[in-house]
Parts: structure tokens; sequence; C-alpha cells
């Protein structure tokens, strides 16, 4: 438990006897809150899914504590991954590595491999040490929606369905983990989803490089090609000048229109602005909560200049072409 906090312990020991009880606990990290299920219960993972809305063939993440726990869910480590569990966890990180009996057909959507990532986060290393087990944990939010980065947005989305949310404050890194995909024997890692540790990062840790694709639904968790999507159309445009230019036309349209730019901009009458940042690190902490601003506000079109595709940004400008596709009318 955590030192110190009464009322820190009595929320981790109501979060373990949940889990163990087959429930859902809403759980911070420092990309986005998790909605977490005990990983070696076959009932409660199917409760998650069944509260997410998620396809049951598309897996899911297992948190764990630490690179001790990885025999119980890996049943095989190449040095590869071994370095970059050293290099990145606890982190937002996640392995995918062939499965052991332990990863059921729950979490892995039937295929023979399995995500684990160390989450990042004292409240929810507590938790998992506590409970003694792996958490299945996909973001805490509905199918498809854009992912919650504070406890509220998880009550927000969730409401009634989850039975405990735990607090851990607004999370720091703002978007998923990096997905690396560690499970042909003889073959280099090949990056399924950027995420808050990039590629060159991961190529330095590993001192040679490594594929890069797109990946796809078959693959890893979050890479349908719509998702995190809002309820407001979002538009995404390279240049402020061009996205100006549309967000006006929009908003001349009749239609409740917003502009997300990096750095602050003057938005043409009758358009909402809104910043993200002017580094691809505080664009990715605010991006989802820009988004559900958007909803907040009630905007029909969300008019986005991403930041550079370098570093987490390469990340951001992925969710942002996702949530495109998912909000295309």
């Amino acid at each position: 438990m955590i030192e110190g906090d009464a009322e820190t312990d009595a929320d981790l020991e109501a979060a373990v006897r949940i889990l163990h009880a087959g429930g859902l606990v809403a759980i911070p990290t420092e990309t986005v809150y998790g909605l977490a299920a005990d990983a070696s219960n076959p009932a409660a993972v199917r409760r998650l899914y069944q509260v997410k809305g998620r396809p049951a063939g598309h897996p899911v993440i297992i948190h764990i504590a630490g690179i001790e726990a990885l025999p119980r869910w890996a049943a095989r480590v190449p040095e590869d991954a071994r370095r970059l569990a050293e290099a990145f966890w606890p982190g937002p990180l996640t392995l995918i590595l062939p499965r052991t009996p332990a990863a059921g057909d729950e979490v892995t959507g039937g295929r023979e491999t399995v995500g684990l990532r160390v989450p990042n986060h004292p409240l929810t290393l507590a938790l998992i040490r506590a409970f003694d087990g792996g958490l299945a944990a996909p973001s805490a939010n509905r199918f498809g929606r854009v992912s919650p980065t504070t406890a509220a947005d998880v009550r927000a989305d969730l409401g009634g369905d989850v039975d405990l949310v735990l607090d851990g404050g607004p999370c720091g890194v703002g978007v998923e983990s990096t997905i690396v995909d560690c499970s042909e024997e003889g073959a280099p890692p090949v990056i399924l989803r950027p995420g808050g540790v990039t590629a060159e990062e991961i190529e330095a840790a590993l001192g040679h490089p490594v594929q890069r694709t797109p990946g796809g639904p078959s693959r890893a968790p979050g890479m349908l090609a719509a998702h995190y999507a809002p309820r407001a159309e979002v538009i995404v445009i390279e240049e402020s000048a061009a996205a100006i230019a549309a967000a006006d036309s929009h908003a001349r349209s009749g239609e409740r229109t917003g502009l997300l730019t990096p750095q602050p901009v003057t938005a043409p009458p009758g358009v909402t602005a809104l910043t993200a940042g002017d580094t691809s690190e505080s664009y990715a902490a605010a991006l989802y909560d820009r988004l559900r601003e958007a909803d907040r506000l009630g905007l029909d079109v969300l008019v986005v200049v991403p930041p550079p595709a370098e570093g987490v940004g390469v990340a951001v400008r992925d969710r942002l072409a996702r949530a495109a596709t998912g909000s295309a009318r």
C-alpha cells in the first residue's frame, strides 16, 4: 500500500476485493485511465468487454508489476524485448510476446501472443502488487471514443458500469503506450502503434533499427482505422492559415466550429479557439481533453492543426488521423 495515506490504502484494499470478486476498477496510469479486470478471470474480462462495447476479437493489454512477472504470461522473452523492458518499464511501452496458457483467449482475442506492460503510476503499481496478479486494462471509456485522462472523464463515460474509480490525478503522457511486437523469433521488433516512447528512443535502447509499420486491428489493441473519436467531426489540416480558412467556412455555413492549434491564433468570428501546447509533449498531454472539450461545447466540427511528425508528435498525429476517420460524417 501507499505509506501514510489511510484513505488511499482503504481505496486500494477495496479495489483488490472488487478485482478478486470479478469486478471492474478504473485505474490511473501515466498514459490514460484504464478499465481493469482480473486477467485470469474469463468472466470478469467478458464483463469488461461488455461494458466497453469492445469487439470480442480485439485484444487487451495485461498490466503487470514488473519484469519478474513476465514468465507467468510470456512463453518466451527475446533479448530485444528484455532490453526494452529494462529500459522503459515502468513506462508507456507495451511488448507483444508469445503467450503462456495463463493469458487466455479472452485477453488475447484468440491470438497466440499477449500484450504486456508495467504502468508508471504509483497508485496503480501499488494496486497490482497488492492484487498479486495481472490486470487486463484497456482505456476506461466506451469503445472507439476518446480515451479518458482524468477520473472525471471515466465517471462521465462509464457511470455506474464501473465498480470503483481510483483517482490518481490527470495523466501526464496523455496518449496510449507504444506497442512493440517482439513475438517473431529471429525477426527485428516491429512498432505496431506509436505512443509515449518514441521510435528513436527504442532504437537507441536496442542499438539497431526496428521496423516501423502502422500495424492493424489483427495485431494489437487500438489499431482500428476509426478510433479515439469525439462526437464532433474532426478535420486535420497541416497549415494554420488553411485551417483558419476552413474553420471560417464551416462557421459561416452555420456549424458550431472549433479550431485546435498548437499555439494560440486569432480565430474567425463564430469559431471557438482551443490550444494544445507548442511542444509535442504538451500537445499529447492535452489532446484528449481538448477532444472532450469539443463535445462539452457541443461543437459540430473541430478543425485541427497537428504537431510536427517528430517525437511523441508521431503518436498524436496517429490518434488525430483515427479520430478524423471515426468522426467522419
